[in-house]
Order: structure tokens, then C-alpha cells, then sequence
């Protein structure tokens, strides 16, 4: 993305975080600390908050629900939901003058059946609605505008960007993955689309 904006982009992203592991460990309160006024900041979760706390807890998994439910486990006391964690994230960022950009979960390959199939989940509902109370943090369904661009693209040259697994794509893969954010952010009414230097007409897909 670094190359589709006019202003610096840090790097602050981590593999195999959840929204809950990644506030455990400190990250977005390092985050915070950096910020100055006028900053942006984009945050996008989901692919590991997923799973179940009933049996093991392997320290990302949320505490099911959308809103203050708190769970227990042996690993970890007082467990937020995660739109309790991406809502608790977007008001510090706010507070210290940031504006902020929560996206919606980039898909796993939608064509992993044989036929193209994709439908948002929980945690695109739960990432719109952390940005609801704040009038300095917008929704990019980042999601939907990957689905969209890799229907129009088809099967075969999607199921290129995916060579190892369904979910990790190749560089191809995931240039489409990033023009798609940068295609969000223009269509967006986040000011962060002020700083985009893309071409529009260089940018696949269209507005949702």
C-alpha cells in the first residue's frame, strides 16, 4: 500500500494475531504511543480471532458475541469480545487525535468448491459496527471489494494467487488483494482518500 499513497506508511502488522493476542501483547498501545495528530491508522482483523473458547484456548480466539460479553479461561482472565477490542483500539487512536480506518477481513480463496462462493461473516458486521460511535473512523468492506475482483478475474487465475494453502496468497495475489483497500479507500468517506496517488482507472473493481 505504501506505493499508492502520498504520504509514509509503517508497517505495525503482525502474523497470526488476533484483535485479542495483538492487545494482549501490548501492540496497540505501542501504536498508540507513536501517534501524532493528524496520523491515520488502519486496522483490519479476523482470520485468527476465530474458534472456540469451550475446550482449548489457544490464546487469539475472542469471547463470542458483539458487544461486552467477557469470558474466563486457564489461559487468560476477563477475554473482550472482538468488537470490544477493535472498539477499544479505534477510541485510543481517536483520542490521541488519529484517524482511523477499520477494514473488513480479506477473504480465503472463493473458489476453493470449484464454484466462485463468498458471503461476509461475523467479524465484517463487527468491524462496521466498531466505527459507529466515532465520527473520526470509517468501515472499508475491504472484504467484498477482494470478493468482487477476483469473481471478475475467475477461477483459474485465482486459484494461482493461493499456492500453498487457501487463505496466504502469492505476491500477485496479493497486489490485487491491496489495489482492492486502495479501490475502498477512494470509494470511502474516510480523508485517509485524499493521500491516494493511484490512478483511479488503475485500480480494479468499482465502488460497492
Amino acid at each position: 500500500m505504501k506505493y499508492s499513497l502520498s504520504i509514509p506508511v509503517v508497517n505495525k502488522a503482525i502474523a497470526g494475531r488476533s484483535a485479542r493476542s495483538y492487545t494482549v501483547e501490548g501492540h496497540f498501545s505501542e501504536i498508540e504511543k507513536l501517534l501524532k495528530s493528524g496520523d491515520y491508522v488502519v486496522i483490519e482483523f479476523g482470520h485468527n480471532d476465530g474458534g472456540s473458547l469451550s475446550s482449548t484456548d489457544n490464546g487469539r480466539t475472542d469471547c463470542p458475541g458483539d458487544g461486552d460479553e467477557v469470558c474466563n479461561t486457564s489461559v487468560q482472565k476477563g477475554i473482550l469480545t472482538f468488537p470490544a477490542y477493535i472498539t477499544n483500539a479505534v477510541k485510543s487512536f481517536t483520542g490521541a487525535g488519529a484517524t482511523v480506518v477499520v477494514s473488513s477481513q480479506t477473504p480465503d480463496n472463493p473458489y476453493m468448491s470449484g464454484a466462485f462462493e463468498y458471503a461476509p461473516n461475523r467479524f465484517t458486521t463487527y468491524a462496521n459496527q466498531s466505527v459507529a460511535s466515532s465520527a473520526h473512523a470509517k468501515f472499508v468492506d475491504h472484504g467484498q471489494l477482494v470478493a468482487n475482483a477476483f469473481e471478475k478475474l475467475g477461477k483459474t487465475q485465482v486459484d494461482g494467487f493461493y499456492p500453498k494453502d487457501h487463505t496466504h496468497t502469492s505476491p500477485e495475489g496479493a497486489d490485487v488483494v491491496a489495489k482492492a483497500f486502495v479501490r475502498g479507500l477512494v470509494c470511502s468517506q474516510s480523508t485517509l482518500k485524499s493521500h491516494v496517488k493511484n490512478a483511479t482507472s488503475s485500480i480494479q473493481g468499482g465502488c460497492l
